[in-house]
């Protein structure tokens, strides 16, 4: 059984770097919302559309399928997304505002990264009309924030106003914390539940998920990952 209620007023879960089938429906199962797939090669957690479309194909139907894509132009994202059965992107580089509304066009969620102490930062929020605004700190080599944690409360005059999914060195021990400081719609988790890169640690998933399933907002979240039937992919 899912460790969280759909009438739980506590923030959707997207756990991340899903490289394999089992492991994407076993995190399904203890309560996310999302599994996201990186298309970015650089990343140890990288996959091709082929092999997030056999992901896909084992979710249910409630569990948002993402995929975190860098700098890349509409028509990669639009070839893997259409491969790899996405119905939401993350986009975790420098991209346009006119990409961000493309890919809407198109049927896709789109939720645009912002960095704390990185470009684009925070007050780059009203040039983009994303779905969504993912927000953590730079730190490391790779885009994001690499495990690190950060000022979380920061977070929380954005999430005041906009839908705001919380990244950046989450993991079950500090996730309430996290919520508490920022009070955001979602959390995204990655390296906070895994054992080695692309694969996660199961006993770690069910732990977040009931912790963030404890929390309250005091308010609905805002629909992120929660299927929306008024659009469909192109």
């Amino acid at each position: 059984m899912p460790a969280k209620a759909a009438s739980t007023p506590a923030p959707q879960i997207k756990i991340c770097g899903l490289t394999r089938p089992d492991e994407a429906d076993a995190c399904a199962g203890a309560g996310a919302d999302a599994i996201g797939y990186i298309f970015y090669p650089p990343s140890p957690r990288s996959l091709s559309a082929e092999a997030a479309g056999r992901i896909t194909s084992v979710l249910p139907a409630r569990v948002c399928p993402v995929g975190v894509f860098v700098n890349e132009p509409y028509e990669v994202i639009m070839r893997v997304a259409e491969t790899a059965g996405l119905r939401a992107v993350q986009l975790h580089g420098r991209e346009t505002a006119a990409l961000v509304q493309h890919l809407q066009t198109a049927g896709l969620k789109v939720i645009k990264a912002l960095f704390f102490n990185g470009t684009p930062g925070f007050e780059a929020i009203n040039r983009y009309t994303a779905d969504a605004y993912l927000v953590e700190c730079v730190g490391g080599p790779l885009p994001g924030g690499n495990a690190l944690s950060w000022n979380w409360s920061a977070a929380s005059a954005l999430a005041a106003h906009h839908p705001v999914v919380l990244a950046g060195g989450l993991a079950p021990d500090n996730v309430a914390a996290a919520i508490d400081a920022a009070r955001p719609d979602a959390v995204d988790v990655s390296s906070g539940v895994e054992h080695q890169p692309g694969r996660k640690d199961l006993s770690k998933v069910a732990a977040l998920c009931a912790a963030i399933a404890r929390t309250r907002l005091g308010r609905a979240p805002r629909n992120i990952f929660i299927p929306d039937r008024s659009r469909s992919p192109a």
